[in-house]
């Protein structure tokens, strides 16, 4: 219900009340009873509301039912996040997947969205039959344009993809943020990289990805990217349209995931997060192990008492696999966000190998390289006709391969 009044509240709207209703029997043609029409009529009346929302799906028929007996607009969880989405949308290809999501939505729903559907346009001519109905016009353009807006988020999709090819080029590892809505991501990334991204205590405050550069102990660039949240039952219109923005998480070398551990609904919030995850494929099925390097961050620690804090940490520690890395640590007050770096540079340089190269001197761009982004062990003149030097350096799996293609 908390999550509901969240989701409402994120749109701007006023909550007049909030009422739990037990479904014992679905009703195909209105969902709820009779009986409980008439308690909603009555609370509406009551507190002067003018919308309904239900925290659920409601089908086109059910919804069309339902605005005729209530005499009021009602939405369910779908609509109201994809409203969310449509006014938080930014970016040219924020708009596009969220328009996306909504002619998705929409094109079932024609039939309770017109009134003039039933009509009727002539053919031309002396021969032209009945033609087609208005609804089926509607849904061919519904259809025309979401073709058009699939060509379009393939283009971004390439283009993102070209960018992450440049990226991988480039020898910068990349750390997504991931998580719940409202964990506290957008918050954590302007602390660690000291941007303005809009972090508030809203549902789906962050929709568009950021990427921002950051300095890891011992390297000497990263980049992190901040994602839009995760959240329970969200729509699969959502999911597919927001494809493009998610592959962001898929190139990455560390995923940090971020719990907000002060929300009684932690534990089922993770649940959610990682069957994303595994849809995204960074978890293989069944096990769900992380298929590349992940760090749990348990955000908003500053919230919790202290002995709910040793409690919380040592029943953690008693179930947590040898894999798993824990983080605590306070978005707010920047208490942890050392040890989370520190984290992450020792997963990143964890399986670093010792490499030996001779290069010309002449080759200064892939001598300057190896300082940059390795940790050189020894540099010596190489003997022979050809100037060149001799250098041990430390390289990890990802940034050997680099060296090599440069």
């Amino acid at each position: 219900m908390e999550e509901a009044k969240g989701l409402a509240l994120a749109i701007g709207l006023v909550i007049a009340e909030a009422v739990p209703i037990a479904i014992r029997e679905p009703r195909p043609g209105t969902l709820f009873g009779e009986g409980q029409i008439q308690n909603i009529i009555t609370q509406c009346n009551l507190h002067e509301a003018e919308l309904v929302i239900v925290d659920g799906a409601l089908s086109a028929v059910q919804q069309r039912n339902l605005e005729d007996k209530l005499k009021r607009k009602v939405i369910d969880r779908t609509g109201l996040i994809l409203e969310i989405f449509g006014e938080r949308a930014a970016t040219a290809e924020g708009r596009l997947q969220v328009e996306l999501a909504h002619l998705d939505y929409q094109q079932g729903r024609l039939v309770r969205s017109w009134t003039h559907l039933e009509r009727q346009r002539g053919g031309f001519g002396f021969l032209g039959g009945p033609g087609e109905t208005q609804i089926e016009a509607d849904r061919r353009m519904i259809r025309d344009r979401m073709a058009r807006i699939r060509r379009e988020l393939e283009q971004v999709r390439r283009t993102r993809g070209l960018h992450r090819d440049r990226r991988e080029k480039a020898p910068w590892p990349v750390l997504a943020l991931v998580g719940y809505t409202n964990a506290g991501k957008s918050t954590l990334f302007n602390r660690l990289t000291g941007a303005s991204v809009m972090a508030q205590d809203l549902l789906f405050a962050t929709l568009d990805p950021t990427m921002r550069a950051i300095r890891l102990p011992g390297i000497e660039k990263a980049i992190m990217s901040d994602t839009v949240g995760f959240i329970s039952d969200l729509p699969t219109q959502l999911v597919a349209a927001f494809r493009a923005t998610l592959e962001e998480v898929t190139a990455a070398d560390i995923v940090i995931h971020v719990r907000d551990i002060a929300n009684p609904d932690t534990a089922a919030q993770k649940e959610q997060v990682l069957s994303v995850l595994e849809d995204l494929g960074l978890l293989e099925e069944g096990t769900r192990a992380p298929s590349v390097p992940m760090i749990e961050v348990w955000n908003k620690w500053d919230l919790l008492s202290a002995e709910q804090a040793a409690h919380l940490w040592h029943a953690a520690r008693e179930a947590a696999h040898d894999d798993e890395v824990v983080v605590p640590l306070s978005a707010v007050t920047g208490e942890g966000c050392e040890e989370l770096l520190e984290t992450a540079n020792r997963l990143l340089t964890g399986d670093a190998r010792e490499h030996r190269f001779t290069i010309p001197v002449h080759d200064g761009a892939r001598i300057a390289w190896l300082y940059a982004h390795g940790e050189v062990l020894a540099d010596e003149e190489a003997g022979g006709d050809e100037p060149a030097r001799v250098m041990s350096v430390k390289l990890t799996p990802k940034e050997f391969g680099r060296f090599v293609r440069l």
